[in-house]
């Protein structure tokens, strides 16, 4: 379970990824450029830019990568949840995903803060 997610919240848990991240990278980059409205707290000069991926190709091209690459770790984890089908829906919220979690719960990797969790509500 991912506690980090569970503890703050989805944008604090994803601009610290990002520092993470950022600062694994070698050779350090000299300017980064971030899709979105939040730019992590980092001694890198950049900008975040709305809509950065329909603004640059370099955005663009590194979201597709987050996006296949998380598709990629989603099916991977359906051979150790396969009674939530991560395999077809990637974890987004679907119905099949809903009635999954509605069914069995929510499994070690769902953040268990998410609305559309039944027991959301009361935390």
């Amino acid at each position: 379970r991912d506690i980090v997610v569970d503890s703050v919240n989805v944008l604090e848990a994803t601009l610290l990824a990002m520092r993470q991240a950022i600062k694994k990278l070698t050779p350090q980059p000299d300017y980064l450029l971030i899709d979105g409205i939040n730019f992590p707290a980092i001694d890198i000069q950049g900008e975040a830019i709305k809509k950065g991926d329909s603004r640059s190709y370099s955005i663009a091209a590194a979201s597709i990568i987050a996006k296949t690459t998380r598709d990629r770790h989603m099916i991977a984890l359906d051979s150790t949840y396969p009674d939530y089908g991560f395999s077809r829906h990637k974890g987004y919220p679907t119905s099949q995903h809903r009635q999954a979690i509605a069914q069995f719960g929510a499994s070690a990797i769902h953040r268990h803060t998410f609305k559309l969790l039944p027991d959301a509500q009361n935390r």
